[in-house]
């Protein structure tokens, strides 16, 4: 399968899905080759809440536009052109998906198939209905894919490598199970955000994009900040202000009416805007509708500290204080060369 016409059919599913954005829902009939995909996709997004309560439409909407950006003719030209494509691999490539927020594995997905490769993927059962719909517009508008993506009920098996992604003990049975052919094994990660007390105000509100996407459920959401000494909270909560509407949605609400209430139970010092508390804690994992912090007395020995604990930590959000960090709001935007984990999965896949 030529590389041209896989890349072409990734750009005609990125025009497909920016008709769907969190502003006004707009059908193109020009990248439809049949009018009812439309409305299929709009149904589908407007009911996926019923699926998983975490999915709103909102949420979903926030997921597809941010693939609707990058799946763009210059962001997959730019993407591909560092590496070599002289022959396909056709290798049988196993993913397992999580399910924590909308479409988490289709970057493995799209990589495996534009490697050259097969896809059989095994779905989360909290998100089983968005990536089949997108597979079948794909073989819609290019038949060749028919061949190369199966999605998989029961168990897995047939694959010569595997892509997984699950909790630090699910890892570790993935590792075990999987030990008899290449693999990538995704574990818990978090994000932080190191701040200074400069930040703009427009910085924060920023971050507060970086904590509130998907409720705080990716792997890519600021889950801490670590700030100076003396640092004002009024500034964090300030920029974190905006996102008050969060505490309107039950789940959300439930989460952090319970979370607050083990908090004050643990008699730990918090401090809370009535819809996020924030807690002192050397951890990075912090639960729904909280935000850990610790201080810091110097960076360079915090930037040692995060370098130690790179296993663990997906993104680095600041004002270029450290290295290695991105921008304030960008965590839920990655580009297409932004492996999770820093794992060439690409490469990973040309080479098999």
């Amino acid at each position: 399968m030529d590389l041209d016409v896989k890349k072409n059919a990734f750009v005609k599913l990125g025009s497909f899905l920016s008709q769907f954005t969190q502003h006004e829902l707009q059908e193109d009939t020009q990248c439809l080759d049949k009018g009812e995909l439309y409305q299929q996709f709009n149904e589908l997004i407007n009911t996926a809440v019923h699926y998983n309560g975490w999915f709103t439409k909102e949420q979903v909407l926030i997921c597809i536009e941010s693939w609707a950006l990058a799946l763009t003719k210059q962001n997959i030209d730019l993407w591909c052109a560092k590496y070599s494509f002289d022959k396909e691999p056709l290798k049988k490539i196993g993913l397992i998906l999580a399910g924590n927020i909308p479409l988490v594995g289709f970057h493995d997905f799209i990589t495996v198939l534009l490697s050259g490769n097969i896809a059989l993927v095994k779905l989360s059962s909290n998100d089983q209905k968005l990536l089949p719909f997108i597979a079948h517009y794909l073989k819609q508008i290019e038949p060749l894919f028919v061949d190369r993506i199966e999605f998989v009920e029961n168990k897995l098996d047939g694959f010569d490598a595997v892509i997984a992604t699950g909790s630090d003990n699910t890892a570790r049975y993935f590792e075990y199970y999987f030990s008899g052919v290449p693999n990538i094994i995704r574990k818990n990660r978090n994000s932080v955000a190191v701040l200074n007390g400069q930040e703009t105000p427009e910085q924060m509100i920023a971050l507060g994009k970086d904590v509130f996407t998907y409720f705080g459920l990716g792997c890519r959401n600021v889950s801490k900040i670590y700030i100076p000494k003396q640092y004002d909270f009024d500034h964090f909560f300030q920029g974190m202000y905006p996102y008050n509407e969060v505490i309107n949605y039950d789940r959300y609400a439930n989460n952090y009416d319970y979370n607050k209430a083990v908090f004050l139970m643990s008699e730990f010092k918090i401090l809370d805007n009535g819809f996020l508390t924030i807690k002192e804690d050397k951890g990075y994992s912090s639960p729904i509708s909280s935000v850990f912090y610790s201080y810091y007395d110097s960076l360079s020995a915090l930037e040692l500290e995060l370098k130690n604990d790179k296993q663990k930590i997906q993104c680095i959000v600041s004002n270029n204080l450290v290295s290695d960090s991105i921008d304030f709001g960008q965590t839920q935007s990655p580009a297409l060369w932004d492996y999770a984990d820093n794992v060439d999965t690409m490469s990973f896949l040309l080479n098999l």
